[in-house]
């Protein structure tokens, strides 16, 4: 572990030296891999695509839908350049071993429940009973919505809840949204311009993102 700790500075070096000839370029182009969780694509991966677009319209993006498990060996792996992911700070989990976290912002938590149940199930103390499973937390909303189930779940998912449903975010810390890097590449020219537009898209102030000047290109179905 002390030895693998200490490789860590070295493996950064040759990516900041990439960086170094890759900023001679005028302008920013080529294929770029952003690993985004699948609860940021409509929210941050989205809008970040656009606004490359316009930025360095000769830069192609290329979203890649991974959870944080599957996006950090990818990115060690030099098969993705970013990676939107996501932590709970209950969890405390430490950031991955090569890698650099930039935060974006925090996504609170949120109760939902059918709107019947608001006042009866107010001050109550009890372990809820796991009665369904549902790997997609946004369908799981429809569940909700039928009377018979509540969930939790981060709020950038509750954006368009099925009529019926009631969103309450809940106190104490929900999870945060991070983007991460390989250790050195931080510093090239087409990671930095991206990091640079994620930063100003998640701004708590930031403005609309720009329409690019073409038709987004076809997805692909897997």
């Amino acid at each position: 572990m002390a030895l693998a700790a200490a490789c860590e500075p070295v493996l950064a070096a040759p990516e900041r030296a990439e960086g170094a000839v890759r900023a001679l370029d005028a302008e920013l182009s080529g294929e770029l891999a952003i690993g985004c969780a699948p609860s940021a694509l409509a929210t941050v991966a989205a809008p970040l695509v656009a606004e490359l677009a316009v930025r360095h319209p000769r830069l192609r993006p290329r979203s890649v839908q991974a959870d944080p498990e599957e996006a950090v060996p990818r990115l060690r792996q030099r098969r993705l350049d970013l990676a939107v992911t996501y932590a709970y700070p209950l969890l405390g989990a430490p950031p991955a071993a090569g890698t650099t976290a930039v935060p974006l912002f925090d996504d609170p938590l949120c109760l939902a429940l059918p709107q019947a149940l608001l006042h009866a199930c107010r001050n109550a103390g009890f372990t809820p009973r796991i009665a369904h499973e549902c790997a997609d937390l946004r369908s799981g909303l429809w569940l909700v919505a039928t009377g018979q189930a509540v969930s939790i779940l981060p709020k950038l998912l509750c954006d368009a809840t099925p009529p019926g449903v009631a969103v309450r975010e809940l106190p104490g810390p929900g999870r945060t949204l991070d983007v991460l890097v390989r250790a050195g590449t931080e510093t090239q020219s087409a990671v930095a311009a991206t990091l640079a537009a994620l930063t100003s898209l998640t701004s708590p102030t930031s403005p609309a993102p720009a329409s690019p000047p073409a038709p987004p290109a076809p997805l692909t179905a897997r």
